[in-house]
């Protein structure tokens, strides 16, 4: 079992803090235009490309692409940024509640072929109530949850590439199907920590994708799954999501974290605490409860740092460390099970750069990975290379010398 590395894409903003990164100040309810703020990336056609391009060429073989009112349609954004990459994948996020089954399949299907198969799909049930009646859903946290393994079962029936008839509670469908199935079948990327959702992954999840918890909570969540799954005569992979603060060293790194920490004052986080606490998902209340809203004891686990949870929804912690101890991390969950490797950091693009150039050559050499991306330098155009096994590094190709430079 390989690892494999995913980026994240910023289609609400991007910047070099925790705070202030959306590219609309108050969430554009009360603007009656669209101002950027100062210091703050407007996720624009071109700064997305821009990391597309870098995740692409640093060899992550994926980007997710979050959903919600603050961020940029992930349908429409990633096939706009198919056509300025080659082989990057689309992990696009979507809420099952506000689009029809039948459609979504056939939405599928039609990005298969328009991106010759580099569609992944990523199911968000939602965990906030008041986000969730925005856009017209009214049902309750268990209800969605049903609602979504429902959701499922008619996407799949859509893509057998006959009729499929489905009479459920939330949904009844006579003859659905899409006239060419999807090639391939996008893998379904699912996340949950409540009681609803455990059955929901099992039966329908190719990936189950947890937040970044310390090792041992992750475990349990993985037997919990894995045995779910078993019942039900079917295997589901994981994954795990992740921010990374990756450097030359672990001073270096810790630092950063420092930085990114100084700039939260008190009330920030109160605010943010407050309104992360009237969450209905488990998983986020699992977030905050490993840190309380203290800035004191963030670093949870060796190398995990729970300082992005004070004010960021969603996953809320950081592989913080040097590129060999973030190595060690993911190494570690990996032994768990743990496959896909779902990563961002602030900036997007600047972090990318630190992980794919010095994290990823650390677990290429650990054996970790089946490729790693070649240096155009080589003569490679960006095409991945087998990865070296263990032993001495291989030469670079035609005999060149390989050059040593400082550190940055």
């Amino acid at each position: 079992m390989n690892v494999h590395l995913h980026w994240f894409l910023p289609t609400g903003g991007d910047g070099r803090t925790l705070v202030d990164r959306h590219a609309y100040t108050d969430g554009g309810i009360k603007r009656d235009r669209i101002t950027p703020v100062s210091g703050v990336r407007a996720p624009d056609i071109e700064y997305l490309a821009q990391i597309a391009k870098a995740a692409e060429q640093l060899g992550f073989e994926a980007v997710l692409t979050p959903t919600g009112t603050w961020c940029e349609d992930a349908w429409l954004t990633t096939v706009a940024l198919a056509q300025h990459t080659e082989r990057l994948k689309f992990l696009v996020a979507f809420r099952p509640g506000v689009i029809s089954p039948v459609l979504a399949a056939q939405m599928a299907a039609t990005y298969q072929r328009i991106t010759r198969g580099r569609l992944l799909l990523n199911v968000v049930t939602g965990g906030d109530s008041t986000e969730q009646r925005r856009f017209g859903d009214h049902l309750d946290h268990d209800r969605r949850y049903a609602r979504t393994a429902e959701f499922l079962s008619v996407v799949r029936g859509a893509w057998s590439g006959q009729p499929y008839d489905f009479d459920g509670e939330h949904y009844q469908v006579e003859g659905g199907l899409t006239a060419l199935p999807p090639d391939p079948l996008p893998e379904i990327f699912f996340g949950g920590s409540s009681a609803a959702a455990g059955p929901v992954a099992a039966a329908h999840a190719d990936v189950y994708l947890t937040w970044g918890e310390p090792p041992a909570q992750v475990k349990e969540k993985i037997d919990w799954i894995r045995g779910l799954a078993e019942e039900q005569g079917r295997t589901v992979r994981f994954g795990i999501r992740l921010h990374t603060i990756s450097r030359d060293s672990s001073r270096e790194a810790w630092a950063t974290a420092d930085r990114l920490l100084d700039d939260l004052d008190a009330d920030t986080i109160a605010a943010a605490q407050q309104a992360l606490g009237k969450s209905e998902s488990v998983g986020q209340q699992r977030m905050l409860a490993l840190h309380g809203g203290s800035r004191e004891k963030l670093e949870i686990a060796p190398n995990l740092w729970a300082g992005v949870g004070l004010v960021r929804g969603g996953a809320g912690t950081a592989l913080v460390g040097s590129h060999a101890e973030v190595a060690d991390r993911i190494e570690e969950y990996h032994a768990l099970g743990v496959e896909h490797f779902v990563l961002s950091g602030y900036p997007h693009l600047e972090e990318a750069y630190w992980f794919g150039e010095g994290v990823t050559p650390e677990l290429a050499r650990r054996g970790l990975l089946s490729t790693v991306p070649a240096s155009p330098l080589l003569g490679a155009s960006g095409a991945e290379t087998r990865a070296p096994g263990p032993g001495p590094s291989a030469p670079a190709p035609g005999g060149a010398p390989l050059l040593v430079a400082g550190g940055r």
